[in-house]
């Protein structure tokens, strides 16, 4: 017996809401809401053919910069600006920019007393006075930067362990450097290291920029 055309065409139009009903329940979110299809966005570093290219990398003002070598450099302690206070005379070491480019200095000097230009080192070397943070300083040909060297008065110590003598030159180590630089400067130094509980009768700070 057949059934009639618009019955038949009443249960196709059923079974097509019945599918439909599946596929809407089959993408529902575990939430119960209807789950968005995924979006590829691609990022900033892939181009359209997927092809990926680096950022460029941030640069620091002083990248490609060189360390300062002891070749571009001069020393000098500024005794007339030395400032006193507990015992001690506080004085400007400054590294002078000598050559035809740019450096850098980061840190700290190694500093002491020497009997004179590839003598021998008189006492114990500077100790380091974290006084202010490290930070790279640029130097222009002809520009300075300084560091502060502290003198404690030789009379502080104990004679027989100080074994005071007039010294005469400080030799410095730019920071990161093997070869050192050699300053005039005058005072009275203990020759014999110091006890390690007194400590050194130097001590100095980071460079800074400028002239001291």
């Amino acid at each position: 017996m057949k059934r009639p055309v618009s019955a038949v065409l009443a249960s196709t139009a059923a079974l097509a809401g019945s599918v439909a009903l599946l596929t809407a329940c089959g993408t529902s979110s575990p939430g119960g809401g209807s789950a968005a299809s995924p979006t590829s966005t691609p990022s900033a570093s892939a181009t359209a053919s997927g092809v990926t290219v680096s950022p460029t990398p941030v640069t620091s003002p002083s990248a490609g910069v060189a360390i300062c070598a002891t070749s571009a450099l001069k020393a000098a302690v500024k005794t007339v600006k030395g400032s006193a206070a507990a015992g001690s005379v506080y004085y400007p070491l400054d590294l002078t920019n000598i050559s035809g480019s740019s450096c850098t200095l980061f840190g700290y000097p190694g500093v002491s007393f020497v009997t004179g230009p590839s003598g021998s080192q008189l006492g114990r070397a500077a100790a380091r006075s974290p006084v202010v943070p490290a930070a790279t300083v640029t130097l222009a040909p002809g520009q300075a930067a300084h560091a502060t060297l502290r003198v404690a008065q030789a009379g502080n110590y104990d004679p027989a362990q100080c074994q005071p003598v007039t010294a005469h030159w400080l030799k410095i180590f730019p920071p990161d450097q093997t070869a050192a630089l050699y300053a005039r400067f005058t005072t009275q130094a203990c020759s014999a290291r110091l006890p390690s509980g007194i400590g050194s009768q130097l001590s100095v700070s980071v460079f800074q920029p400028g002239a001291g």
